[in-house]
């Protein structure tokens, strides 16, 4: 009996000595004063648009892109034809959701096999290939920025299946007064295929180059996206962009030393 009593009493001193620990805790603040986050709406499924999105491609007109007439669009899908197509609006930092399918009739091998591309700013390419049990140059396969670095795993889908892409675009900023180019901070890219992160935060090198190494031109920081034409027939559907631009938060002024 004298143990169970000694024993409750620990308990109680020791609660009690946390008890007061916690009551002479202070709560960290930053200080700064954040803005207030917009509320989006997300969309009801995966895919769909959030509320803030531009739509770029809803499967009925590609009005939004020069030579979008060029492209065959049915079934709410637009069939690769003819020649590239641009947006005629520019864009800087974005989030872009893009869905294709390469050709279910498999024809060719290797980089003539389902090729196509998503172009960010017009020059740094995302590369569309069917690279299901089709061998080619890791730097050149489906998920890969093109002759850059490839995808860190491979998770194509069969030919003529739907996939996805979720691309998270920094741009790259230059010194506008220098004569020569002068890279300020470089371009960023995060890929997300099906579902599956292919490139974390890329470093970009560069403008994306077939016959010589990727180097950097300076452009604007907006520019449009191009969907490439390279003679294959491959599908695109639900195409939608939303510009990011990190909070600014008001930091605390410095205390001047009494």
């Amino acid at each position: 009996m004298t143990n169970t009593r000694t024993l409750l009493l620990v308990c109680v001193a020791v609660l009690g000595a946390l008890g007061a620990a916690g009551a002479l805790q202070k709560e960290y603040k930053s200080g700064i004063v954040w803005p207030e986050p917009v509320l989006v709406t997300p969309g009801k499924a995966y895919g769909d648009p959030p509320s803030d999105a531009t739509v770029l491609f809803d499967g009925k007109d590609l009005s939004k892109w020069n030579n979008g007439d060029k492209w065959e669009i049915k079934d709410g899908y637009a069939v690769v034809k003819g020649s590239d197509i641009l947006t005629k609006d520019s864009f800087g930092d974005y989030q872009l959701h893009v869905e294709f399918a390469t050709p279910e009739e498999v024809k060719g091998n290797g980089q003539g096999r389902g090729n196509s591309g998503v172009f960010l700013a017009n020059r740094y390419e995302v590369q569309v290939l069917d690279s299901h049990d089709n061998k080619t140059y890791f730097d050149g396969q489906c998920g890969s920025l093109y002759k850059q670095t490839p995808p860190m795993v491979n998770v194509c889908r069969k030919p003529g299946e739907w996939q996805t892409y979720d691309i998270i675009f920094t741009a790259p900023r230059f010194d506008e007064s220098a004569k020569e180019v002068k890279v300020l901070t470089p371009g960023y890219v995060t890929v997300i295929h099906n579902g599956v992160v292919v490139q974390n935060h890329f470093e970009l090198q560069g403008n994306t180059n077939y016959d010589k190494p990727a180097a950097y031109v300076k452009h604007p920081l907006k520019q449009p996206i191009r969907l490439q034409n390279h003679n294959n027939p491959v599908k695109f559907r639900n195409i939608w962009i939303r510009e990011i631009k990190a909070l600014e938060g008001k930091k605390p002024e410095e205390k001047k030393p009494e």
